[in-house]
């Protein structure tokens, strides 16, 4: 009866979407190991080949809950002073009643102002789909108060049950030495029509993000440099706004190699939301992170937070080895 329950409130919440409302994003809590995702202008920001994979589960105590998986390779091109992406995404939402898949083509370029000061501006165009399984939603007029299920459904179902089109991003990122980091991003900026009905009245609306952040030495460095070994610590702040959601992020990580962990607290303007906690492995060629979100708003008794996985390799570059190209200084995690 639970389950059926919240099926039936998780659909009323989707009958909103087919009035006046406006499309919102998946997030991660892992945003820096999903870094073409964060911001385009962070494709190449390695400048090794890299390949990032991402999984996020969220509210899993609930039955229709939210999976998301995320795929990406970057490359850097020296001789150019250019990168280029690819990524891909999926967000199931209720169990695959709502299943969206993006798949986008990156590029960013990298530009040195000053001696120890780079700038990267990035550019992204997504291929965007969005499909909605509405003959298997459970509607309140469906069901009698002993029979359960008996009712056909007085709604109209859409005249778009897969809605697809094409999505614009941009981003710009600025890095001081291997010290102090930071980033804007804009996506979605056409706004493009994404519901279910024809009447124009659903908008992907723009997402905002700054994020920013430093690496504090916690040991001395050694000729100069800052070793994978070293110590450091790295406080960071991300923020998104996308319509009338506005979501704070504050944290920071502690490195002490092989491990990173990290704790967030992340604040939506109209209530609190998570305390983020992270436990990350790391080698020269890859990382691997965990991440549990311990939900603190009205839901947290049922919701079961949410679960993160994040895995990246970088490959070997002999050519880019050579260069003096350092990797933008942020967190893997």
């Amino acid at each position: 009866m639970i389950r059926k329950s919240f099926i039936i409130g998780f659909t009323l919440a989707l009958s909103m979407l087919f009035t006046n409302t406006y499309g919102q994003d998946p997030a991660f809590s892992q945003f820096y190991a999903n870094p073409l995702y964060l911001n385009p202008a962070l494709t190449g920001s390695a400048f090794l080949p890299r390949l990032t994979l991402n999984y996020r589960n969220q509210w899993p105590s609930m039955p229709a809950h939210f999976v998301t998986y995320n795929a990406a390779y970057d490359q850097h091109v020296s001789q150019i002073n250019s990168s280029f992406g690819i990524l891909f995404n999926t967000d199931r939402a209720g169990d695959g009643m709502i299943t969206t898949t993006t798949v986008s083509g990156l590029y960013s370029y990298n530009l040195q102002v000053s001696r120890n000061t780079f700038v990267n501006a990035g550019l992204q165009a997504t291929y965007y789909q969005r499909r909605l399984d509405f003959y298997n939603l459970v509607f309140d007029d469906m069901l009698h108060p002993v029979y359960g299920q008996i009712y056909p459904t007085a709604e109209r179902p859409p005249e778009n049950l897969s809605v697809s089109f094409m999505d614009f991003s941009t981003g710009l990122t600025v890095a001081h030495k291997d010290i102090l980091y930071g980033g804007f991003a804009v996506h979605h900026l056409t706004q493009p029509y994404d519901g279910w009905y024809n009447d124009n009245s659903t908008l992907l609306n723009r997402k905002w993000t700054l994020h920013a952040g430093a690496v504090i030495d916690l040991e001395p460095r050694s000729r100069g440099r800052r070793s994978l070994e070293a110590m450091t610590l790295s406080p960071n702040i991300l923020y998104q706004q996308q319509m009338n959601f506005k979501q704070l992020n504050l944290g920071l990580y502690l490195n002490k190699y092989p491990f990173v962990v990290g704790t967030w607290f992340r604040h939506n303007f109209e209530n609190p939301d998570a305390f983020i906690f992270l436990l990350g492995f790391q080698q020269s060629s890859f990382r691997l992170g965990y991440s549990y979100d311990v939900t603190v708003s009205k839901l947290k008794n049922v919701t079961g937070g949410a679960h993160e996985i994040s895995f990246s390799f970088l490959f070997n570059n002999p050519e880019q080895s050579r260069k003096k190209n350092q990797a933008i200084p942020c967190p893997s995690f």
